[in-house]
């Protein structure tokens, strides 16, 4: 181990150990890695990538950023920009760049609409690119849920079309797999369920287990390859004081080989069957909807709270369930569970006895 040093023009074993090992997890050519230290940097990263990118080809006037409606990437100026719909950041919208945005077409148990909802989607998404091309840089996508947007899932093979048609058209595509990536959806990143592939991956959060603040925004080699110049104007001139700290890279290595050591994934498997039984339990007693389950990932709507996120009644609720031991908070009227791959299954099934108990 060795103390934190200025990651530029320097490098340490652990950083490099790392960024072989997340090349090795992700597919394709998506295998040159830049650290830094939290998740909206990590999106920060990848916007400005995105845009020096087509600047290092000439393409000064794609400068803007396709993104669902409702989606969060964190809370610096460009992390607002593509989650401005959001509803979070209205003291600053003059200050944020403008975003075109389009519909995310939300998925549940029971949903009948959901291919009409897919179509209008992505006619959205046509239209603007057919008006905007020129104009756009990149789309960002948190894959298959939006988290803080209220834990909404879509389709996986909603989401290869959307991404065809983003290839067709030469957009870079970047995937916000802060919240989704290692192991939540019940795959190590949520992209494995799909055939079409971003260019950008942002991760963060579970990278180092939570224990240590770490994030890495990892390239498509033709990405990085546009940065490889003699002329020092077309370098990415980024650089954090703790970017790959050497204790933060050992963390996460130590993280990552614990998936393989304690199987994670069959504990995956287990809490998502325990998941399914228990939300259809809840459905028979409790004034419930849109139940939608993901991995590790269980949500549904409680009806009879407002639904607007910050309400007194979720807050109400959320106090409730912090009085009968459980850490789970309201996003408007949707109720999450998300719990640690270690929970036993007595534990997870005691919260859903309390849930069942205070919801009713």
């Amino acid at each position: 181990m060795i103390e934190q040093v200025l990651f530029a023009g320097f490098t340490h074993r652990p950083a490099v150990e790392l960024a072989e090992r997340l090349a090795a997890l992700l597919p394709r050519k998506i295998n040159k890695v830049f650290f830094s230290d939290n998740g909206s940097t990590s999106v920060e990263i990848a916007m400005k990538v995105a845009i020096q990118y087509w600047h290092n080809k000439g393409k000064k006037s794609k400068q803007k950023f396709m993104a669902f409606k409702g989606g969060y990437h964190g809370d610096t100026f460009g992390a607002m920009s593509v989650g401005f719909s959001s509803g979070f950041y209205e003291p600053f919208k003059d200050l944020v760049n403008d975003s075109f945005f389009f519909d995310f077409p939300e998925n549940w148990s029971g949903n009948n609409q959901i291919e009409e909802c897919e179509k209008q989607s992505l006619d959205q998404a046509q239209q603007i690119i057919k008006k905007n091309k020129e104009q756009i840089a990149a789309v960002i996508l948190e894959p298959l849920i939006q988290g803080a947007g209220g834990m909404k899932m879509c389709r996986p093979i909603y989401l290869d079309k959307l991404l065809r048609m983003f290839r067709d058209a030469g957009i870079i595509i970047i995937f916000d797999e802060v919240m989704t990536g290692f192991g939540r959806t019940g795959k190590m990143f949520a992209l494995n369920h799909l055939k079409e592939y971003p260019d950008i991956v942002c991760l963060a959060k579970s990278l180092t287990g939570g224990y240590i603040p770490l994030a890495a925004t990892i390239f498509d080699e033709k990405i990085h390859d546009e940065f490889v110049n003699n002329d020092f104007k077309k370098t990415f001139l980024h650089g954090h004081t703790f970017t790959a700290n050497p204790v933060a890279c050992s963390a996460a290595l130590a993280s990552l080989d614990l998936y393989d050591k304690d199987k994670t994934f069959e504990k995956i498997k287990s809490i998502n069957k325990i998941h399914k039984v228990c939300m259809l339990e809840l459905s028979k007693h409790c004034k419930i909807s849109k139940v939608r389950i993901l991995g590790s990932i269980a949500a549904f709507d409680f009806n009879e709270i407002n639904a607007k996120y910050g309400s007194h009644d979720g807050e109400k609720l959320k106090s409730i369930f912090l009085n009968n031991g459980l850490l789970l908070r309201p996003i408007g009227n949707t109720i999450y569970l998300m719990p640690p791959f270690c929970i036993k299954k007595s534990t997870l099934l005691k919260c859903y006895e309390k849930l069942n108990e205070i919801l009713q």
